[in-house]
Protein backbone atom coordinates (compact mmCIF):
# COMPACT_ATOMS: atom_id res chain seq x y z
CA UNK A 1 0.00 0.00 0.00
CA UNK A 2 2.79 2.74 1.08
CA UNK A 3 4.59 1.84 -2.00
CA UNK A 4 2.21 1.39 -5.02
CA UNK A 5 0.02 3.62 -3.82
CA UNK A 6 1.54 5.91 -1.83
CA UNK A 7 4.76 6.18 -3.42
CA UNK A 8 3.87 5.02 -6.49
CA UNK A 9 6.70 2.82 -7.19
CA UNK A 10 6.56 -1.07 -8.64
CA UNK A 11 5.80 -3.72 -5.62
CA UNK A 12 8.72 -5.16 -5.22
CA UNK A 13 11.01 -1.78 -5.58
CA UNK A 14 14.10 -2.53 -3.81
CA UNK A 15 13.66 1.53 -1.89
CA UNK A 16 10.79 -0.23 -0.24
CA UNK A 17 12.28 -1.47 3.15
CA UNK A 18 9.15 -4.07 3.66
CA UNK A 19 10.00 -5.74 0.02
CA UNK A 20 12.78 -8.58 1.99
CA UNK A 21 9.53 -9.61 4.35
CA UNK A 22 6.79 -9.91 1.85
CA UNK A 23 9.31 -12.43 0.25
CA UNK A 24 10.04 -14.25 3.08
CA UNK A 25 6.70 -14.27 4.03
CA UNK A 26 5.56 -15.76 0.94
CA UNK A 27 8.09 -18.98 1.88
CA UNK A 28 7.20 -18.89 5.09
CA UNK A 29 3.39 -19.20 4.33
CA UNK A 30 2.87 -20.69 0.71
CA UNK A 31 5.92 -22.88 1.24
CA UNK A 32 6.64 -23.96 4.87
CA UNK A 33 3.12 -23.32 6.37
CA UNK A 34 1.37 -25.10 3.94
CA UNK A 35 3.23 -27.75 3.67
CA UNK A 36 2.95 -28.42 7.10
CA UNK A 37 -0.77 -28.27 6.93
CA UNK A 38 -0.92 -30.38 4.11
CA UNK A 39 1.57 -32.85 6.03
CA UNK A 40 -1.11 -32.75 9.24
CA UNK A 41 -3.81 -33.91 6.84
CA UNK A 42 -1.94 -36.35 5.36
CA UNK A 43 -0.88 -37.92 8.30
CA UNK A 44 -3.97 -37.51 10.37
CA UNK A 45 -6.33 -39.17 7.62
CA UNK A 46 -3.41 -41.92 7.50
CA UNK A 47 -4.17 -41.97 11.34
CA UNK A 48 -7.66 -41.73 11.55
CA UNK A 49 -8.20 -45.13 9.11
CA UNK A 50 -5.59 -47.10 10.85
CA UNK A 51 -7.44 -46.52 14.00
CA UNK A 52 -11.12 -47.21 12.48
CA UNK A 53 -9.53 -49.86 10.45
CA UNK A 54 -8.21 -51.81 13.37
CA UNK A 55 -11.56 -51.29 15.27
CA UNK A 56 -13.70 -52.51 12.62
CA UNK A 57 -12.32 -55.02 10.88
CA UNK A 58 -8.32 -55.76 12.36
CA UNK A 59 -4.69 -55.37 11.35
CA UNK A 60 -4.78 -56.21 7.95
CA UNK A 61 -6.58 -52.74 7.32
CA UNK A 62 -4.23 -50.81 9.38
CA UNK A 63 -1.61 -51.55 7.09
CA UNK A 64 -4.13 -50.11 3.96
CA UNK A 65 -3.68 -46.46 4.52
CA UNK A 66 -0.16 -47.01 4.71
CA UNK A 67 -0.06 -49.09 1.19
CA UNK A 68 -2.28 -46.77 -0.26
CA UNK A 69 -0.39 -43.61 0.64
CA UNK A 70 2.81 -45.39 -0.53
CA UNK A 71 1.40 -45.74 -3.94
CA UNK A 72 0.00 -42.58 -4.14
CA UNK A 73 3.86 -41.46 -3.95
CA UNK A 74 4.96 -43.78 -6.76
CA UNK A 75 1.98 -41.69 -8.42
CA UNK A 76 2.86 -38.41 -8.02
CA UNK A 77 6.82 -38.95 -8.72
CA UNK A 78 5.46 -40.27 -11.97
CA UNK A 79 2.97 -37.46 -12.81
CA UNK A 80 6.17 -34.93 -12.79
CA UNK A 81 7.13 -36.62 -15.78
CA UNK A 82 4.35 -35.26 -17.46
CA UNK A 83 4.66 -32.00 -17.10
CA UNK A 84 6.29 -30.33 -20.34
CA UNK A 85 5.43 -26.27 -20.88
CA UNK A 86 7.17 -24.33 -24.10
CA UNK A 87 6.54 -21.28 -22.53
CA UNK A 88 4.27 -19.84 -19.82
CA UNK A 89 0.92 -19.76 -21.39
CA UNK A 90 1.46 -23.39 -21.35
CA UNK A 91 1.64 -23.61 -17.85
CA UNK A 92 -1.81 -24.35 -16.46
CA UNK A 93 -2.04 -27.09 -19.13
CA UNK A 94 1.13 -28.65 -17.97
CA UNK A 95 0.34 -28.73 -15.03
CA UNK A 96 -3.42 -30.15 -14.97
CA UNK A 97 -1.77 -32.89 -17.47
CA UNK A 98 0.77 -33.75 -14.41
CA UNK A 99 -2.50 -33.83 -11.92
CA UNK A 100 -4.44 -36.02 -14.23
CA UNK A 101 -1.77 -38.60 -14.87
CA UNK A 102 -1.03 -38.75 -11.14
CA UNK A 103 -4.50 -39.47 -10.44
CA UNK A 104 -4.75 -41.75 -12.78
CA UNK A 105 -1.76 -43.80 -12.09
CA UNK A 106 -2.91 -43.69 -7.88
CA UNK A 107 -6.11 -45.00 -8.72
CA UNK A 108 -4.96 -47.60 -11.23
CA UNK A 109 -2.37 -48.70 -8.41
CA UNK A 110 -4.69 -48.24 -5.91
CA UNK A 111 -6.99 -50.56 -7.89
CA UNK A 112 -4.43 -53.31 -8.51
CA UNK A 113 -3.32 -53.49 -4.95
CA UNK A 114 -6.62 -53.83 -3.64
CA UNK A 115 -7.88 -56.31 -5.56
CA UNK A 116 -4.68 -58.79 -5.58
CA UNK A 117 -4.60 -58.09 -2.27
CA UNK A 118 -7.92 -59.37 -0.80
CA UNK A 119 -9.51 -56.14 0.31
CA UNK A 120 -13.32 -55.20 -0.38
CA UNK A 121 -13.64 -53.44 -3.99
CA UNK A 122 -16.00 -51.31 -2.21
CA UNK A 123 -12.34 -49.65 -0.35
CA UNK A 124 -11.34 -48.94 -3.89
CA UNK A 125 -14.44 -46.64 -4.42
CA UNK A 126 -13.92 -45.03 -1.18
CA UNK A 127 -10.34 -43.90 -2.51
CA UNK A 128 -11.00 -42.93 -5.67
CA UNK A 129 -13.96 -40.79 -4.66
CA UNK A 130 -11.67 -39.15 -2.80
CA UNK A 131 -9.07 -38.77 -5.48
CA UNK A 132 -12.28 -37.36 -8.11
CA UNK A 133 -12.72 -34.73 -5.36
CA UNK A 134 -9.63 -33.32 -4.89
CA UNK A 135 -9.55 -33.25 -8.61
CA UNK A 136 -12.81 -31.37 -9.03
CA UNK A 137 -11.74 -28.82 -6.18
CA UNK A 138 -8.23 -27.85 -8.05
CA UNK A 139 -10.33 -27.36 -11.30
CA UNK A 140 -13.03 -25.50 -10.16
CA UNK A 141 -10.52 -23.46 -7.85
CA UNK A 142 -8.75 -22.24 -11.27
CA UNK A 143 -11.87 -21.04 -12.75
CA UNK A 144 -12.73 -18.64 -9.63
CA UNK A 145 -9.16 -17.37 -8.88
CA UNK A 146 -7.46 -17.39 -12.62
CA UNK A 147 -7.41 -14.12 -14.62
CA UNK A 148 -8.34 -16.17 -18.03
CA UNK A 149 -12.04 -16.57 -16.34
CA UNK A 150 -14.82 -14.43 -15.93
CA UNK A 151 -14.80 -14.74 -12.31
CA UNK A 152 -11.57 -12.85 -11.28
CA UNK A 153 -12.40 -10.34 -14.72
CA UNK A 154 -15.69 -9.26 -12.94
CA UNK A 155 -13.69 -8.31 -10.02
CA UNK A 156 -10.97 -6.36 -12.33
CA UNK A 157 -14.48 -4.56 -14.29
CA UNK A 158 -15.56 -3.87 -10.21
CA UNK A 159 -12.43 -1.78 -9.44
CA UNK A 160 -13.44 0.81 -12.52
CA UNK A 161 -16.27 2.04 -10.28
CA UNK A 162 -13.84 2.08 -6.94
CA UNK A 163 -12.42 -0.27 -4.32
CA UNK A 164 -15.81 -0.40 -2.73
CA UNK A 165 -17.33 -2.50 -5.72
CA UNK A 166 -13.62 -4.44 -5.80
CA UNK A 167 -13.99 -5.56 -2.65
CA UNK A 168 -17.97 -6.13 -2.94
CA UNK A 169 -17.31 -8.57 -6.03
CA UNK A 170 -14.50 -10.39 -4.53
CA UNK A 171 -16.61 -11.13 -1.52
CA UNK A 172 -19.33 -12.68 -4.26
CA UNK A 173 -16.83 -14.48 -6.27
CA UNK A 174 -15.44 -15.93 -3.09
CA UNK A 175 -18.70 -17.01 -1.71
CA UNK A 176 -20.15 -18.54 -5.00
CA UNK A 177 -16.96 -20.63 -5.05
CA UNK A 178 -17.99 -22.82 -2.27
CA UNK A 179 -20.59 -24.42 -3.94
CA UNK A 180 -18.60 -26.91 -5.72
CA UNK A 181 -15.98 -27.86 -3.44
CA UNK A 182 -18.67 -28.98 -1.21
CA UNK A 183 -21.12 -30.42 -2.99
CA UNK A 184 -17.82 -32.87 -4.36
CA UNK A 185 -16.78 -33.44 -1.11
CA UNK A 186 -20.55 -34.26 -0.03
CA UNK A 187 -20.98 -37.00 -3.14
CA UNK A 188 -17.45 -38.41 -1.93
CA UNK A 189 -18.65 -38.65 1.51
CA UNK A 190 -21.75 -40.08 0.41
CA UNK A 191 -20.13 -42.95 -2.12
CA UNK A 192 -17.49 -43.62 0.20
CA UNK A 193 -20.07 -44.21 2.92
CA UNK A 194 -21.95 -46.56 0.56
CA UNK A 195 -19.71 -48.78 -0.44
CA UNK A 196 -17.21 -48.52 3.24
CA UNK A 197 -18.61 -47.43 5.99
CA UNK A 198 -17.00 -45.27 8.15
CA UNK A 199 -13.78 -46.96 7.10
CA UNK A 200 -14.80 -45.49 3.83
CA UNK A 201 -15.16 -41.72 5.03
CA UNK A 202 -11.57 -42.43 6.17
CA UNK A 203 -9.84 -43.79 2.90
CA UNK A 204 -11.43 -41.25 1.08
CA UNK A 205 -9.21 -38.65 3.21
CA UNK A 206 -6.08 -41.03 2.27
CA UNK A 207 -7.45 -41.15 -1.36
CA UNK A 208 -7.85 -36.99 -1.90
CA UNK A 209 -4.40 -36.72 -0.22
CA UNK A 210 -2.74 -39.97 -1.94
CA UNK A 211 -1.42 -37.35 -4.89
CA UNK A 212 0.20 -34.78 -2.01
CA UNK A 213 3.28 -34.85 -3.70
CA UNK A 214 2.25 -33.64 -6.61
CA UNK A 215 -0.28 -30.87 -5.80
CA UNK A 216 1.94 -29.82 -2.68
CA UNK A 217 4.41 -29.08 -6.15
CA UNK A 218 1.62 -27.05 -7.66
CA UNK A 219 0.80 -24.77 -4.83
CA UNK A 220 5.15 -23.83 -4.17
CA UNK A 221 5.44 -23.19 -7.25
CA UNK A 222 3.49 -20.18 -6.73
CA UNK A 223 5.36 -18.83 -3.99
CA UNK A 224 8.33 -19.52 -6.23
CA UNK A 225 6.85 -17.66 -8.92
CA UNK A 226 6.01 -14.71 -6.73
CA UNK A 227 9.78 -14.22 -5.66
CA UNK A 228 11.31 -14.81 -8.77
CA UNK A 229 8.98 -11.96 -9.71
CA UNK A 230 10.36 -9.63 -6.86
CA UNK A 231 14.12 -11.07 -7.42
CA UNK A 232 13.72 -9.53 -11.07
CA UNK A 233 12.27 -6.30 -10.27
CA UNK A 234 15.07 -5.91 -7.34
CA UNK A 235 18.48 -7.00 -9.48
CA UNK A 236 16.77 -4.70 -12.48
CA UNK A 237 17.26 -7.25 -14.79
CA UNK A 238 14.89 -5.32 -17.78
CA UNK A 239 11.10 -4.88 -18.24
CA UNK A 240 11.09 -8.05 -20.84
CA UNK A 241 12.04 -10.81 -17.87
CA UNK A 242 10.00 -8.32 -15.38
CA UNK A 243 7.06 -8.89 -18.06
CA UNK A 244 7.10 -12.70 -18.36
CA UNK A 245 7.96 -13.00 -14.52
CA UNK A 246 4.44 -11.17 -13.63
CA UNK A 247 3.01 -13.71 -16.14
CA UNK A 248 4.28 -16.29 -14.02
CA UNK A 249 3.32 -14.76 -11.05
CA UNK A 250 -0.38 -14.33 -12.00
CA UNK A 251 -0.31 -18.14 -12.64
CA UNK A 252 1.22 -19.04 -9.84
CA UNK A 253 -1.46 -17.19 -7.80
CA UNK A 254 -4.13 -19.57 -9.09
CA UNK A 255 -1.59 -22.76 -8.37
CA UNK A 256 -0.91 -21.27 -4.57
CA UNK A 257 -4.81 -21.28 -4.38
CA UNK A 258 -5.63 -24.71 -6.07
CA UNK A 259 -3.23 -25.63 -3.41
CA UNK A 260 -5.13 -23.89 -0.58
CA UNK A 261 -8.33 -25.21 -1.71
CA UNK A 262 -6.90 -28.59 -2.13
CA UNK A 263 -5.34 -28.45 1.50
CA UNK A 264 -9.20 -26.99 2.90
CA UNK A 265 -11.37 -30.06 0.96
CA UNK A 266 -8.83 -32.55 2.36
CA UNK A 267 -8.86 -31.12 5.67
CA UNK A 268 -12.90 -31.62 5.65
CA UNK A 269 -12.40 -34.97 5.36
CA UNK A 270 -9.65 -35.36 7.31
CA UNK A 271 -11.56 -33.83 9.96
CA UNK A 272 -14.33 -35.68 9.16
CA UNK A 273 -12.21 -39.15 9.18
CA UNK A 274 -11.38 -38.08 13.30
CA UNK A 275 -14.71 -37.91 14.05
CA UNK A 276 -15.48 -40.57 12.50
CA UNK A 277 -12.90 -41.99 14.84
CA UNK A 278 -14.25 -40.27 17.60
CA UNK A 279 -17.94 -41.82 17.31
CA UNK A 280 -15.82 -45.15 17.84
CA UNK A 281 -14.70 -44.20 20.72
CA UNK A 282 -17.04 -42.64 22.14
CA UNK A 283 -20.01 -45.39 21.14
CA UNK A 284 -22.09 -42.73 19.88
CA UNK A 285 -24.35 -43.76 17.47
CA UNK A 286 -27.45 -41.14 17.21
CA UNK A 287 -27.01 -37.18 18.38
CA UNK A 288 -30.23 -35.72 18.51
CA UNK A 289 -31.16 -31.98 17.39
CA UNK A 290 -33.41 -32.09 20.02
CA UNK A 291 -30.79 -32.86 22.64
CA UNK A 292 -30.14 -28.90 24.19
CA UNK A 293 -26.53 -30.08 24.68
CA UNK A 294 -26.00 -30.95 20.92
CA UNK A 295 -27.54 -27.75 20.12
CA UNK A 296 -24.98 -25.80 22.47
CA UNK A 297 -21.90 -27.68 20.98
CA UNK A 298 -23.50 -27.11 17.06
CA UNK A 299 -24.04 -23.50 17.74
CA UNK A 300 -20.64 -22.92 19.45
CA UNK A 301 -18.75 -25.04 16.75
CA UNK A 302 -19.95 -22.86 14.11
CA UNK A 303 -19.15 -19.69 15.76
CA UNK A 304 -15.15 -20.80 16.36
CA UNK A 305 -14.15 -20.64 12.70
CA UNK A 306 -15.28 -16.83 12.93
CA UNK A 307 -13.92 -15.49 15.90
CA UNK A 308 -10.47 -17.45 15.07
CA UNK A 309 -10.33 -16.07 11.91
CA UNK A 310 -11.52 -12.55 13.61
CA UNK A 311 -7.99 -13.18 15.89
CA UNK A 312 -6.27 -13.89 12.89
CA UNK A 313 -7.33 -11.38 10.38
CA UNK A 314 -6.70 -8.58 13.64
CA UNK A 315 -3.19 -10.18 13.76
CA UNK A 316 -2.16 -9.45 10.26
CA UNK A 317 -4.39 -5.89 10.87
CA UNK A 318 -1.82 -5.12 13.60
CA UNK A 319 0.87 -5.90 12.23
CA UNK A 320 0.35 -4.87 8.81
CA UNK A 321 -0.38 -1.19 10.43
CA UNK A 322 3.28 -1.24 12.45
CA UNK A 323 4.89 -1.73 9.35
CA UNK A 324 3.32 0.91 7.15
CA UNK A 325 3.98 3.26 9.79
CA UNK A 326 7.97 1.84 9.60
CA UNK A 327 8.08 2.20 6.02
CA UNK A 328 6.95 5.71 6.19
CA UNK A 329 9.22 6.55 9.04
CA UNK A 330 12.14 5.26 7.29
CA UNK A 331 11.02 7.26 3.85
CA UNK A 332 10.78 10.43 6.04
CA UNK A 333 14.32 9.63 7.63
CA UNK A 334 16.83 7.91 5.63
CA UNK A 335 18.15 10.76 3.25
CA UNK A 336 18.52 9.65 -0.52
CA UNK A 337 15.96 6.79 -0.28
CA UNK A 338 13.30 7.78 -2.51
CA UNK A 339 16.02 8.19 -5.66
CA UNK A 340 17.73 4.59 -4.56
CA UNK A 341 20.97 6.29 -2.84
CA UNK A 342 20.46 4.92 0.61
CA UNK A 343 19.52 1.55 1.92
CA UNK A 344 16.50 0.67 3.81
CA UNK A 345 16.63 -1.11 7.14
CA UNK A 346 15.01 -4.73 5.59
CA UNK A 347 15.68 -6.37 8.78
CA UNK A 348 13.45 -3.94 11.00
CA UNK A 349 10.37 -4.97 8.77
CA UNK A 350 11.22 -8.67 8.52
CA UNK A 351 11.55 -8.50 13.22
CA UNK A 352 8.27 -6.36 13.26
CA UNK A 353 6.27 -9.66 11.50
CA UNK A 354 7.72 -12.13 12.88
CA UNK A 355 7.57 -10.77 16.32
CA UNK A 356 3.76 -9.77 16.00
CA UNK A 357 2.94 -13.39 14.56
CA UNK A 358 4.19 -15.49 17.57
CA UNK A 359 2.42 -13.22 19.89
CA UNK A 360 -0.52 -12.51 17.65
CA UNK A 361 -1.08 -16.46 17.39
CA UNK A 362 -1.26 -17.32 21.04
CA UNK A 363 -4.83 -16.68 21.69
CA UNK A 364 -5.94 -18.71 18.10
CA UNK A 365 -3.57 -21.39 19.51
CA UNK A 366 -5.38 -21.61 22.92
CA UNK A 367 -9.21 -20.80 21.38
CA UNK A 368 -8.48 -24.20 19.20
CA UNK A 369 -6.66 -26.33 21.75
CA UNK A 370 -9.39 -25.30 24.87
CA UNK A 371 -12.57 -24.98 23.47
CA UNK A 372 -12.90 -29.04 22.95
CA UNK A 373 -11.63 -29.49 26.68
CA UNK A 374 -14.20 -26.98 28.50
CA UNK A 375 -17.28 -27.95 25.87
CA UNK A 376 -16.67 -31.63 27.01
CA UNK A 377 -16.37 -30.98 30.84
CA UNK A 378 -19.01 -28.58 30.80
CA UNK A 379 -21.89 -30.28 28.87
CA UNK A 380 -20.48 -33.99 28.26
CA UNK A 381 -19.77 -35.90 24.87
CA UNK A 382 -23.00 -35.14 23.24
CA UNK A 383 -21.98 -30.95 23.02
CA UNK A 384 -18.20 -31.93 22.11
CA UNK A 385 -19.65 -33.94 19.14
CA UNK A 386 -21.70 -31.02 17.75
CA UNK A 387 -19.12 -28.56 18.59
CA UNK A 388 -17.08 -31.05 16.05
CA UNK A 389 -19.67 -30.94 13.46
CA UNK A 390 -20.46 -27.08 13.33
CA UNK A 391 -16.90 -26.44 13.33
CA UNK A 392 -16.31 -28.39 10.22
CA UNK A 393 -19.61 -27.36 8.63
CA UNK A 394 -18.57 -23.98 8.79
CA UNK A 395 -15.29 -24.12 8.88
CA UNK A 396 -15.04 -25.67 5.63
CA UNK A 397 -17.30 -23.31 3.85
CA UNK A 398 -15.52 -20.05 5.19
CA UNK A 399 -11.84 -20.88 4.49
CA UNK A 400 -13.00 -21.77 0.80
CA UNK A 401 -15.05 -18.53 0.43
CA UNK A 402 -11.64 -16.57 2.19
CA UNK A 403 -8.81 -18.50 0.03
CA UNK A 404 -10.38 -18.20 -3.34
CA UNK A 405 -11.49 -14.38 -2.67
CA UNK A 406 -8.34 -13.69 -1.74
CA UNK A 407 -6.47 -15.88 -4.66
CA UNK A 408 -9.20 -13.87 -6.86
CA UNK A 409 -8.34 -10.28 -5.91
CA UNK A 410 -4.46 -10.82 -6.81
CA UNK A 411 -4.95 -11.82 -9.98
CA UNK A 412 -7.75 -8.99 -10.32
CA UNK A 413 -4.90 -6.73 -9.85
CA UNK A 414 -2.75 -8.89 -12.20
CA UNK A 415 -5.43 -8.28 -14.96
CA UNK A 416 -4.93 -4.78 -14.99
CA UNK A 417 -1.64 -4.52 -14.47
CA UNK A 418 -1.36 -6.50 -17.44
CA UNK A 419 -2.63 -3.83 -19.89
CA UNK A 420 -6.37 -4.29 -19.22
CA UNK A 421 -8.87 -1.59 -18.01
CA UNK A 422 -6.74 1.31 -17.81
CA UNK A 423 -3.78 -0.69 -16.56
CA UNK A 424 -0.36 0.23 -13.85
CA UNK A 425 -1.39 3.91 -12.04
CA UNK A 426 -5.28 3.87 -13.29
CA UNK A 427 -7.77 4.75 -10.81
CA UNK A 428 -8.90 1.32 -11.54
CA UNK A 429 -5.56 -0.07 -10.30
CA UNK A 430 -5.36 1.17 -7.01
CA UNK A 431 -8.96 0.05 -6.16
CA UNK A 432 -7.44 -3.37 -6.93
CA UNK A 433 -4.42 -2.97 -4.88
CA UNK A 434 -7.37 -2.07 -1.96
CA UNK A 435 -9.01 -5.28 -2.66
CA UNK A 436 -5.64 -7.58 -2.92
CA UNK A 437 -4.56 -5.88 0.53
CA UNK A 438 -8.13 -7.64 1.96
CA UNK A 439 -7.60 -10.12 0.23
CA UNK A 440 -4.03 -11.06 1.85
CA UNK A 441 -5.16 -11.98 5.17
CA UNK A 442 -7.79 -13.74 3.73
CA UNK A 443 -6.19 -16.13 1.25
CA UNK A 444 -2.80 -16.37 3.39
CA UNK A 445 -3.80 -16.19 7.01
CA UNK A 446 -7.10 -16.80 7.87
CA UNK A 447 -8.18 -19.34 5.22
CA UNK A 448 -5.52 -21.98 5.56
CA UNK A 449 -5.49 -21.36 9.15
CA UNK A 450 -8.74 -22.91 9.42
CA UNK A 451 -7.34 -26.25 8.32
CA UNK A 452 -5.76 -26.13 11.32
CA UNK A 453 -8.68 -25.43 13.40
CA UNK A 454 -10.92 -28.02 12.32
CA UNK A 455 -8.02 -30.66 12.17
CA UNK A 456 -6.30 -29.58 15.90
CA UNK A 457 -10.42 -29.73 17.38
CA UNK A 458 -10.66 -33.18 16.52
CA UNK A 459 -7.60 -34.50 17.72
CA UNK A 460 -8.16 -32.76 20.97
CA UNK A 461 -11.45 -34.49 21.36
CA UNK A 462 -10.27 -37.53 20.75
CA UNK A 463 -6.71 -37.61 23.21
CA UNK A 464 -9.03 -36.11 25.76
CA UNK A 465 -12.46 -37.46 25.49
CA UNK A 466 -11.77 -40.92 27.28
CA UNK A 467 -10.57 -38.41 30.59
CA UNK A 468 -14.43 -37.17 30.01
CA UNK A 469 -16.27 -40.21 30.03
Amino acid sequence: MVGKVEKGIPEDDPRNPAVIADNVGDNVGDVAGMGADLFESYVNSIIAAMAIGLMLFGPSHVILPLMLAALGIIASMAGIVFVKANDEKQLFSAMNKGLYSSTIIAAVLSFLFIKYQGFDIGIFYAALAGLIAGVLIGLFTQYYTSNNYKPTQSIAIAAKTGAGTNVIQGLAVGMLSTLIPVVSVSIAVLIAYKFAGLYGIAIAGVGMLATLGFTLAIETYGAVADNAAGISEMAKVGKDIREKTELLDAVGNTTAAIGKGFAIGSAALTALALFASFTQITKIEIMSISNPDVIIGLFIGGMLPFLFSSFAMQAVGKAASEIVEEVRRQWKTIKGLSKGKAKPDYEKCIAISTQSALKQMIMPSLLAILSPIFIGYAFGVQALGGLLVGSIVTGFSLAIFMANSGGAWDNAKKYIEAGNLGGKGSDAHKAAVVGDTVGDPFKDTAGPSLNILIKLMSIVAIVFVPLIL
